[in-house]
């Protein structure tokens, strides 16, 4: 025991002598990935030391078991980077088991010698030996320009267009979810009658629940970091004002974190991002909206090209991912860059799981300014669209204003997740995108400008209200299904119709078993109406096809 110490001792040392000779180059940022954690098992065992009880009831209620990955960083690992070199880890991921510092090339690489670091991944990919294409363009936080309007009943069209008004007739405003706002600047938010709903109980039932601020690392996330783009971004959400304004989640409940850094466009961003979303997800937060992307930085050495749009290689992304699979709907912004000449999507809107929107205009034509899709590995991107051009919001002074951007787009389209999980609680983050995709105007024929289109949560709502009226001589399974669909009845005679949500007959056959199981594989990815009939009873079911 005691040579080990020693050892460990003689290696630290030898570290510090080497840092007191290293070069004083420029700083590099870099990802520190490590091997292990060791006191996994203890975690595990005890899921509230890692999460909070809603946290765990959002697993349990959808079937996702607790992994490795929920388990948090060794601290002894993080404490052992500042000892032996005196580089400071400025962010952390458990998910990525990984840490963000900040340091001399020479230094960093010195942390290989550590026996709990397994890798390093410089972000300027050059000094990871391998050479990428550089973009000149650069997606920052779009600027909002605003016009003090005040025009009454104007916000009702950014509801209306994804009948989202139908959602509200019903009661479904969002009471109950919990949604983090992942952005810049929400100073006003404390003080503005707009957002009176969020911080006074005696009108609505929406509040702010917490936040912090990961950049200037407090929490006060009310910060004026002279950037009020995630106050705005909010008022879309949440934003309340009797008679003038209304926001698509009204009754919901909110976590604030800043991320972005307005001044200025670093990788460290991604990192304070993947830091806020862990935290998100431990909290018990159902949905995440972020109105960010990344693709080039102020350091053009840390760029990413078009190729890196793949869902899986930035750090953002890969985070993303692993958010989703954690039970939460993220929604992210297509990003605005559609008339440039990057044109693209950016990260993490290039991840598969996640619900990335584009943007329309006042008459549901898409904005020249909303990126374009397909991902580097030609998945349809953006997936859906939502008003973001001339949509109204709440501005910098606390009035009613327009302005345009797919920041809008993507919680105008969050919100009306909310609402539709609040009317049905029981259906999966997945099961949820998947209804809302299969409700889109355009699902059999998406485009790179537009994706699958404009959902409407009417439709939703009553393809899933005839869920309700099921028959119990009757058992249908899988749903969602892949390439098969075995129906069970009580009775052995009995036909089946599958029809697509245009009205077409897409499958027709009776059976004379109590048991069929169908074929599915020819059809495509999307929402379909299973109708059974018998002398005795007619029953009909929503189905998914993935």
């Amino acid at each position: 025991m005691i040579s080990c110490i020693l050892s460990s001792m003689k290696i630290i040392s030898f570290l510090i002598i080497l840092v007191t000779f290293s070069s004083f180059s420029q700083e590099e940022d870099a990802w520190v990935y490590f091997k292990d954690k060791p006191a996994s098992n203890i975690y595990l065992n005890s899921p509230l030391l890692m999460l909070s009880q809603r946290a765990i009831e959002r697993r349990e209620n959808q079937g996702i078991s607790f992994d490795l990955k929920d388990v948090p960083i060794e601290f002894s690992y993080i404490s052992e980077i500042y000892e032996a070199t005196g580089i400071s880890v400025k962010a952390k991921s458990k998910w990525l088991n990984a840490v963000h510092v900040q340091g001399t090339q020479s230094n960093i690489e010195l942390l290989l010698y550590l026996s709990s670091v397994n890798s390093i991944q410089f972000v300027n990919r050059i000094l990871n030996k391998s050479v990428s294409e550089k973009s000149t363009n650069k997606f920052k936080l779009e600027k909002i320009t605003t016009v003090n309007e005040l025009n009454y009943g104007f916000a009702e069209n950014q509801i209306m267009m994804l009948n989202g008004d139908f959602l509200h007739d019903m009661g479904y405003t969002g009471q109950g979810i919990q949604i983090a706002v992942l952005d810049a600047g929400f100073k006003g938010v404390e003080t503005f009658n707009a957002f009176s709903n969020l911080h006074d109980n005696n009108t609505l039932n929406g509040e702010i629940l917490g936040g912090y601020d990961f950049v200037n690392r407090n929490s006060n996330f009310y910060f004026d970091m002279g950037n009020t783009h995630g106050l705005s971004v909010l008022s879309t959400i949440s934003g309340f004002i009797d008679s003038q304004f209304i926001g698509t989640a009204p009754d919901a409940q909110f976590y604030l974190f800043i991320t972005e850094d307005s001044g200025s466009e670093t990788p460290l961003e991604e990192s304070l991002w993947v830091e806020a979303v862990e935290k998100a997800d431990s909290l018990g937060v159902d949905i995440i909206n972020t109105s960010l992307g990344y693709t080039t930085f102020d350091n053009s050495d840390y760029d990413y090209s078009y190729s890196d749009m793949d869902g899986q290689t930035t750090f953002i992304s890969r985070g993303a991912e692993i958010a989703c699979s954690r039970g939460m709907v993220l929604v992210t912004s297509a990003g605005n860059e559609g008339n440039s000449s990057w044109k693209y999507i950016s990260a993490p809107a290039d991840v598969s799981s996640v619900l990335t929107v584009g943007a329309v205009d006042e008459n549901e034509v898409i904005s020249f300014f909303s990126s374009y899709g397909p991902t580097a590995d030609n998945r349809v991107k953006p997936e859906v669209l939502a008003q973001g051009e001339k949509v109204y919001i709440i501005n910098n002074e606390g009035n009613i204003a327009t302005s345009n951007g797919t920041s809008f787009s993507s919680p105008i389209m969050a919100g009306m997740v909310a609402c539709l999980w609040q009317a049905f609680p029981s259906k999966s983050s997945d099961e949820i995108k998947e209804l809302i995709l299969g409700s889109t105007d355009s699902f059999y024929n998406p485009s790179s400008h537009g994706g699958y289109g404009i959902p409407n949560f009417e439709s939703i709502y009553n393809l899933l209200d005839v869920d309700t009226v099921k028959s119990s001589e009757i058992k249908i399974y899988p749903n969602p299904m892949v390439n098969t669909l075995t129906i069970e009845s009580n009775q052995a005679d009995f036909s089946i119709k599958i029809f697509n949500l245009l009205g077409k007959l897409v499958y027709n056959k009776n059976s004379s078993f109590s048991q069929i199981i169908i074929d599915t594989s020819f059809l495509k990815n999307g929402m379909y109406i299973l109708k059974i009939c018998s002398e005795k009873m007619e029953t009909t079911f929503k189905i998914i096809k993935k």
